[in-house]
């Protein structure tokens, strides 16, 4: 089961300290090195999917600690688990499989708290060119983030202490003497896979091995020799000699983010990555943290440390979307380009959709100057189910899981009821509406299979608040677009999947030049056109402001965003004054 998990791997053992630990190695020898260090109850194969990812470019190097998976346990137990033993073990792999250069370390959970030991410690100084860091704190650090907030309560502090402490139970549990032990040899070592899959949605894919109840049994070692003894007495010293990367899953039932606070204190070189996720992100989102792991290596490798124009600047919400996979519909132009082109600049993965195949692609080239270097684009009509099941197939086998998804695409239709053809209503509404529950639907589906989380944003306009004699089909339109992602947001919160509804007004876009006028001759509706993209161009709000405001929703996690003045006007009217927009709905505008 686990050389089968861990495709290709090469074994050999490594003797230390009196035990033998179990080394897994992927990839080429002469490329950097990648040192995966697995957490509690886990054994190696917990980086399985994150191991054959890396080692595309690197050489990964994978082991059991002490007491795991294929690696001997300490005799006795008590006392064979302490950091400094960790520390020796670390230091005889590292030796053995990079002898002549520093390695690039990741830990995740008790791979973390322990690999914060090894980028602390003299000793192993000049031997790590990196650390990635994810669910797992320093004990030294964790002890004096106590001691201040008990030295200096006040409300917030004190919440904070209790927040983390309940969060820990698990912690006390594994102090008690024998129960652990006789739990996982026992039911919980049975119902713990199923637990898993169930609450974290990790997949039923061999993980975990048949090791699991001794790992576990085993692993309790790791709390009792170390925890009370460094939270006591933290060392003052504890500063990180390399970079750091802080990758922070935002629902990780076990750690609150505020154990992060003072983080910079003790590591001057530190980037910061949020990830909407649970606990354990190494099986349940393998991709996102490759992805961010070979960004971090490669900064660290082929640029002497400079990290790419995203993180390095600290430009906005870089920590929150660097390395996901967005998809932007309607991205040849106008507010689809713009908010391509900022998550671009925010670090994502960008996927540019248009029927327009030329400006999808130049946006897609700009996306990729701009920071997203695989940005690509894709030419197809949202409107058209079958292309738009096609698109969704093709991003998730060659790219991954979405984890932003807008809905941007639209078109304008301007003209009276009596004079809009069904033609018409079914060009607006195929590409308005129906674009937007394709992508719902597929992508969407796909976000809440996967179970870790992700969001929705679809454009809809103040139009779906303000009634219009002149926009019955596009206001029925947007206003459709609206009540959907209301009631997607109702179903999906659930699953921990965000839908924002984004209304803008009037914005200084090219919607005027594709927009059509029912009920006029062709000259008429030349001149009509043109004289809304004037007026477009005087009220000259840009689109970069729509998707700033996107972004931020997402982050937020929002659930209706007016954008410009005219749509928060109208939202507000609708709410407390709607006969006063019923009148104005009845003025025929002059074009």
């Amino acid at each position: 089961m686990a050389v089968d998990m861990l495709r290709g791997a090469r074994e050999r053992r490594i003797r230390t300290g009196g035990i033998e630990l179990c080394v897994a190695e992927l990839g080429d020898t002469g490329r950097p090195t990648v040192v995966l260090v697995h957490g509690y109850p886990d054994s190696k194969e917990v980086w399985s999917e994150v191991a054959v990812r890396l080692a595309e470019h690197f050489h990964v190097v994978l082991y059991d600690v002490r007491g795991h998976g294929r690696s001997t346990a300490p005799t006795p137990l008590r006392g064979g688990f302490t950091l400094e033993k960790l520390t020796d073990d670390f230091l005889a792999v590292v030796d053995a499989v990079s002898p002549d250069r520093p390695v690039h370390l990741v830990g995740h959970d008790w791979g973390s708290v322990q690999s914060w030991e090894f980028v602390t410690v003299a000793r192993t100084e000049g031997r790590i060119a990196s650390f990635t860091s994810m669910s797992g704190p320093s004990l030294d650090h964790f002890g004096h983030w106590i001691k201040r907030r008990m030295s200096r309560p006040t409300p917030r502090r004190v919440g904070q202490l209790l927040g983390q402490g309940a969060r820990s139970w698990y912690v006390y549990a594994l102090h008690t003497p024998v129960l652990p032990e006789l739990a996982w040899r026992g039911p919980l070592g049975k119902r713990w896979p199923g637990l898993v899959r169930r609450v974290e949605k990790v997949p039923d894919d061999g993980y975990p091995t048949a090791s699991l109840p001794a790992d576990a049994a085993h692993g309790a070692w790791l709390y009792r020799d170390n925890v009370r003894a460094r939270l006591r007495r933290p060392r003052t010293d504890a500063y990180a000699h390399a970079p750091v990367q802080l990758i922070t899953p935002t629902g990780d039932v076990f750690l609150s983010d505020r154990l992060y606070d003072e983080l910079d204190t003790w590591v001057p070189r530190l980037v910061r990555r949020s990830l909407p996720a649970k606990h354990w992100v190494p099986r349940t989102r393998p991709d996102q943290l490759a992805a961010w792991i070979t960004e971090f290596v490669r900064a660290h490798e082929d640029r002497g440390g400079e990290m790419p124009a995203p993180v390095a600047a600290g430009r906005r919400y870089a920590d929150r979307f660097g390395g996901q996979l967005v998809v932007v519909t309607g991205a040849a132009r106008g507010i689809g380009r713009a908010t391509a082109l900022a998550f671009a600049e925010a670090g994502a993965r960008v996927v540019a959709v248009d029927r327009d195949a030329e400006g999808a692609a130049r946006t897609a080239a700009l996306a990729r100057l701009t920071g997203a270097p695989d940005a690509w684009g894709e030419a197809v009509d949202v409107g058209d189910e079958q292309a738009m099941e096609k698109l969704a197939d093709k991003v998730a086998e060659e790219y991954g899981p979405v984890d932003v998804l807008v809905n941007n695409a639209g078109i304008g239709l301007s003209g009276p009821f009596l004079e809009t053809t069904s033609d018409d209503w079914k060009q607006v509404l195929d590409v308005n509406l129906w674009g937007v529950i394709h992508g719902c639907r597929l992508f969407g589906r796909r976000m809440a299979e996967r179970g870790q989380g992700g969001h929705i944003v679809n454009t809809a306009s103040a139009a779906a608040f303000q009634p219009s004699r002149m926009l019955p089909a596009y206001s029925t339109s947007k206003a459709a677009v609206l009540m959907l992602s209301e009631c997607l947001r109702a179903e999906l919160a659930g699953r921990g999947i965000g839908v924002s509804a984004v209304c803008p007004g009037i914005v200084n876009t090219d919607i005027t030049a594709t927009a059509r006028f029912t009920g006029v001759s062709e000259e008429e509706e030349k001149r009509r056109r043109k004289k809304a993209a004037r007026l477009y161009g005087l009220r000259n709000y840009p689109p970069e402001k729509v998707a700033d405001a996107i972004l931020r929703a997402v982050v937020r996690n929002e659930a209706v965003v007016p954008v410009t003045p005219e749509a928060h006007g109208a939202r507000l009217l609708s709410r407390l004054a709607p006969r006063a927009l019923r009148a104005l709905a009845r003025l025929e505008a002059k074009l």
